[in-house]
């Protein structure tokens, strides 16, 4: 599975699978990504709102590999709503991983996270300008590939209404019981590659039996399964994992769902409870 790819709008490849650093602490980053790439990872997906990105720039260049056998790939911080700052964020960015130029940058979030889920400001005007930023960082060679996350349809419209370079990719809250197919649509029928953050509900799937039955049906783990849901979705999977044991098993995906099974799982009911990570704006919360 680590070695298949989908190719983006603009010919660049991208692996189906890669590597989510959320929660990683930036002194053990750079320690996570060589093993990652040890194992086979070659996609590795950062943020500037992780605190990360020194660490994992450190592990892409010690792992061994050069640099252009690696997809790597970072976010604009959601706070960052103008032309200015997101040009200042991501040279930083550049300037903080220690590379010439990153293979994707997309914008985190089309409101700034202490608004997500409490305000119906979508920050039009902003993310345009913010857009514009991408597109003239992309058009100077310093990002192969631009994006969204967590934009819906009408954010997705705002963006093609203007753009010069359309996004390539939309990195979405996709798994089992949280589905959204009409937005996956919409970003198919429009060439976005969509990109599954939380492949795993975060740990909040692994206790339902139902889920658990159909992963023993295919002999395989619930993680398992539900990265390869993930993929055969058509979307790319970022599992996010320090630990180099569940970085193999997340990548040991060589089985296939039947198409009754993949029914089964899109209408899954919704998981309304995330555990302690309930708070945060991705899974519903309010800072």
């Amino acid at each position: 599975m680590l070695e298949q790819t989908y190719t983006l709008s603009n010919g660049i490849k991208i692996p189906k699978l890669g590597l989510g650093t959320w929660f990683i602490d930036d002194s053990g980053a750079a320690d996570a990504v060589k093993e990652a790439v040890k194992i086979g990872y070659r996609l590795i997906d950062t943020a500037q709102a992780y605190g990360n990105e020194r660490g994992v720039g450190e592990g892409v260049r010690t792992c061994g590999l050069k640099r252009e056998e690696l997809f790597v790939a970072s976010k604009v911080a959601a706070e960052n709503k103008s032309y200015e700052s997101a040009t200042k964020s991501i040279n930083e960015t550049l300037e903080k991983m220690g590379l010439e130029y990153l293979d994707q940058i997309i914008i985190h979030s089309p409101q700034p996270w202490v608004e997500v889920n409490q305000s119906d400001n979508r920050y039009k005007e902003e993310n345009r300008a913010v857009w514009k930023a991408l597109e003239d960082a992309y058009k100077a060679g310093k990002i192969k590939a631009i994006g969204l996350s967590n934009f819906l349809k009408e954010d997705i419209e705002n963006i093609l209404s203007i753009a010069e370079i359309k996004p390539m990719v939309n990195q979405i809250l996709l798994h089992i019981s949280n589905t959204p197919i009409q937005l996956i649509d919409y970003c198919k029928e429009n060439q976005i590659a969509v990109e599954a953050y939380s492949p795993i509900a975060h740990g909040a799937i692994l206790n339902q039996p139902e889920i658990k039955a159909i992963a023993d049906k295919y002999s395989v783990s619930v993680p398992q399964l539900c990265i390869k849901y993930t993929i055969q979705l058509g979307s790319i999977s970022l599992p996010k994992t320090a630990n180099p044991e569940h970085m193999k098993s997340n990548s040991q995906v060589d089985f296939e769902i039947t198409q009754e099974d993949m029914e089964k799982l899109k209408s899954f009911k919704h998981i309304k409870d995330y555990g302690e990570s309930s708070i945060f704006p991705v899974y519903g919360g309010k800072l």
